[in-house]
C-alpha cells in the first residue's frame, strides 16, 4: 500500500503562547521541517493541514489544507481535512503525524500499514509502552478515506476526542518502543523545546 501524508498544524499553540509552533527552531532547524525530512521519504505525497492564511508556509513547497470544520475543533478536524485531501487525488488511505515532534520513527508508515493487515482493520494508530501499558498516540495514524464521511458526522455531533472514533472502528495499534526515548515527544511548552535540544543526536 502507497499512502500520501498529512502534517497536522491546525492547533492554536496556547502553551507556546500562540503562533505556528513548528516554526520554532531546534538545532538551527524548524521542527515542522524535521517533520517533513522524516516523513517524506515514508508517503507518496505529502500536505499540511494548517489554519489560517496558507501563503505563510509557501517556504515549505507543500499543499496547504484548512480545517473544512469551524471553530479549531482538535486533531479530527485535521485528518478529515487530510481526507478530503486524500481523496482529491484518488488516494485510498493517508497518514498523519504531528508538526511538533522532531523525532517521529522513520518506519511509521510501513509499521502502520503492517499493524493494519495484521489485523483486518481499516485504521491504525501509533502506541508506546509505558509502565506495562500501552499508550495510544491518535495524532499517527493510517486513515481509510471511505470513512470521511462517517467521521464528518461524527464531529457535527461533537465528537472530539480520537480515540472515541477510531475504538466505535476498530483500530490496530503499531507499537513503538520508547526504551531509549520516546519518538513522539512533542514540544507544547519551552520546556520541551529544551528538552529537545538535549534529545538531538
Amino acid at each position: 500500500m502507497s499512502v500520501p501524508g498529512v502534517i497536522l498544524a491546525g492547533g492554536l499553540a496556547r502553551r507556546m503562547g500562540g503562533g505556528d509552533k513548528g516554526r520554532l527552531m531546534l538545532g538551527g532547524v524548524s521542527l515542522i521541517s524535521r517533520v517533513i525530512d522524516r516523513m517524506r521519504p515514508q508517503v507518496t505525497g505529502l500536505a499540511l493541514n494548517a489554519n489560517g492564511d496558507p501563503a505563510r508556509f509557501a517556504d515549505l513547497g507543500l499543499p496547504v489544507i484548512a480545517d473544512g470544520v469551524a471553530d479549531f475543533p482538535g486533531p479530527l478536524a485535521g485528518v478529515l481535512a487530510g481526507l478530503d485531501w486524500a481523496a482529491t487525488i484518488g488516494a485510498r488511505h493517508v497518514v498523519t503525524a504531528a508538526a511538533d515532534t522532531p523525532f517521529l520513527p522513520d518506519d511509521l508508515t510501513a509499521r502502520l500499514i503492517a499493524a493494519a493487515e495484521v489485523e483486518g482493520t481499516e485504521i491504525a494508530l501509533a502506541a508506546t509502552r509505558e509502565g506495562g501499558k500501552d499508550i495510544r498516540h491518535p495524532t499517527f495514524g493510517l486513515w481509510p478515506v471511505a470513512l470521511r464521511d462517517d467521521l464528518r458526522e461524527a464531529l457535527a455531533g461533537g465528537l472530539r476526542k480520537v480515540v472515541l472514533w477510531t475504538d466505535r472502528h476498530g483500530a490496530a495499534t503499531a507499537l513503538f518502543s520508547s526504551e531509549t526515548f520516546d519518538p513522539f515527544f512533542n514540544v507544547n511548552t519551552p520546556e520541551d523545546l529544551a528538552a529537545a535540544e538535549m534529545m538531538l543526536p
